[in-house]
């Protein structure tokens, strides 16, 4: 299968020259906290990306989608000085930003176990705070017809009290507490065993009553140090800060038995329980959101946000937020948090403040030695596609472009939906840190008889139609990788093309498999 050397390389068109949303203080902030960075390092970020890179970067981030050629073309084009702005402003009112942001978040919150993206889908299109999100995936109504859709989060978790701990304190907090759990943490001074069960003290009365998480008033954690010393756990949060609670009363048996006879009718009445008068779990919500007990949390989901749409977090890894691995711009992470603390844990300014600044614009491609860290933030990083991202993209990128020209913003997004939605998204790899492509995706692309339905769709049959090499070539990549092709992919694709003459139709199928499987379709850059 012929593979044009030059669809691994990134466009090289001019250099847009708009600026970002300099009217935004949080814009501001963020490009000079990196700025300082950067000239403390004595290094020199690349330019802004071109215009048909940033505009398909945007649509995958906030769409979830490539852009049609026509989305591309009318930014492009468009001399307005707020095109960037107006973009970002009409893609996150769409629905597709909500499901694009309910499945991002999913993912990290859930890692495939009790997918809450239904409440998530809601939470976003709402725009509730992160902190309401909070509050009622712990403590939510589960008859509130929204809010049961968060329960599955504690529901999956409460009959293991360890995972329970360990997954909130990982998703909301920003703290692998795991660790902590057989000794003191080894890389930060300070942080001890009962770090752990501290915060397991906060969960270890929850457990699934049948179709409901119920919490019990009674029961505490005990645990053994590593030299055999039991310990009484205390009720308390991962800065040390300790909950006083009512003193435990002394339950006879007469108590055991009532207490097991009324949650057992509760489960064959299909009732939900009443949170006891002392609610520990209640108490960690109250303490984070009420109580100045803020600063992971607010940190945790600004760090995860930007390396959302940055490529890489402030803090790495995401969920080890200590004392004993610093940000690499604590000056920044502390006003991203404390502007979100102060906006209501406003997910959606954190958002645009995020896409519009320079650090955002900039172009993945490093022209000097050496590339700089990622943590600097001097270049804009190479992200590879979600599931959802990548059949999306091939789904649009393969239709007619002429059928797409007919089509208003809304009936394009809706057709990229449901193609996907119809097939693929299930081929490919969910990216992690250290992505690889793996043998069943490569085999998919390669072999798969769905694959090749990609190749004889819309963009096929409308290539067909286009005699001259040079301009089919361009048709071609403008549809699949948002921009024209180079003067070497004109060459080498036309030559190509030109030899085949014999198998025209096969050798068109040959360039937009080497066009939809390449490197450059298969990552946002």
């Amino acid at each position: 299968m012929f593979r044009p050397a030059t669809l691994l390389c990134l466009s090289l068109l001019a250099f847009g020259s708009l600026p970002a949303n300099a009217a935004d203080p949080l814009v501001k902030t963020i490009d000079e906290h990196v700025a300082k960075k950067l000239a403390a390092e004595n290094v020199q970020p690349t330019p802004r990306a071109a215009d048909t890179t940033l505009v398909r970067r945007l649509y995958l981030d906030l769409a979830g989608r490539i852009p049609s050629p026509r989305e591309v073309r009318n930014f492009v084009e468009s001399t307005d000085a707020d095109k960037t702005e107006k973009l970002v402003d009409r893609l996150m009112a769409s629905p597709e930003y909500h499901e694009q942001m309910a499945r991002e978040f999913d993912v990290f919150m859930t890692q495939g176990n009790g997918s809450i993206r239904d409440y998530l889908q809601i939470a976003f299109r709402e725009n509730y705070g992160w902190d309401r999100v909070f509050r009622e995936i712990m403590l939510g109504d589960p008859e509130d017809e929204t809010q049961k859709l968060a329960y599955e989060f504690l529901k999956r978790r409460a009959s293991d009290a360890d995972k329970l701990t360990n997954d909130t304190s990982a998703v909301f907090f920003g703290i692998n507490v795991t660790c902590m759990k057989c000794h003191d943490h080894p890389l930060v001074e300070g942080w001890y065993q009962g770090h752990f069960y501290g915060m397991k003290s906060f969960f270890n009365r929850t457990f699934v009553n049948g179709d409901y998480v119920a919490e019990r008033d009674h029961g505490r954690v005990e645990y053994e140090d590593v030299v055999g010393v039991k310990h009484q756990a205390q009720l308390m949060f991962l800065t040390g800060t300790v909950v006083e609670e009512p003193e435990a009363k002394e339950r006879t048996k007469e108590d055991e038995k009532r207490e097991k006879e009324f949650f057992e009718k509760l489960k064959k009445d299909k009732k939900p329980a009443p949170a006891p008068e002392f609610s520990r779990r209640s108490q960690l919500v109250d303490l984070v959101l009420e109580k100045g007990q803020n600063d992971f949390f607010a940190k945790s989901v600004a760090n995860r946000v930007w390396h959302q749409f940055v490529g890489h977090g402030i803090v790495m890894p995401l969920d080890q937020m200590h004392a004993g691995n610093p940000p690499s711009h604590p000056e920044l992470l502390d006003a991203l948090a404390k502007d979100l603390a102060a906006n209501d844990y406003d997910l959606r300014r954190l958002v645009r403040a995020i896409v519009l600044s320079d650090v955002y614009a900039r172009s993945s491609q490093w022209t000097s030695d050496e590339r700089p860290d990622a943590a600097l933030f001097a270049v804009a990083n190479v992200k590879p596609l979600t599931p959802t991202q990548y059949a999306r993209s091939l789904a649009l990128g393969t239709r007619d472009p002429n059928e797409l020209e007919k089509d208003d913003p809304n009936e394009v997004a809706e057709r990229s939906r449901s193609a996907a939605s119809a097939g693929n998204s299930n081929w490919f790899e969910q990216p992690g840190e250290a992505f690889a492509i793996g043998a069943d995706e490569a085999l998919r692309v390669t072999n798969d008889p769905g694959f090749e339905n990609y190749l004889r769709g819309g963009l096929f049959n409308h290539l067909k139609k286009i005699e001259e090499n040079g301009e089919l070539v361009d048709a071609a990549t403008r549809s699949v990788l948002c921009r024209p092709a180079t003067d070497e992919e004109m060459k080498v694709l036309g030559s190509y093309l030109a030899t085949r003459g014999d198998r025209r139709e096969a050798a068109i199928q040959q360039v937009l498999w080497a066009l939809l499987a390449g490197t450059e379709a298969r990552f946002n850059h």
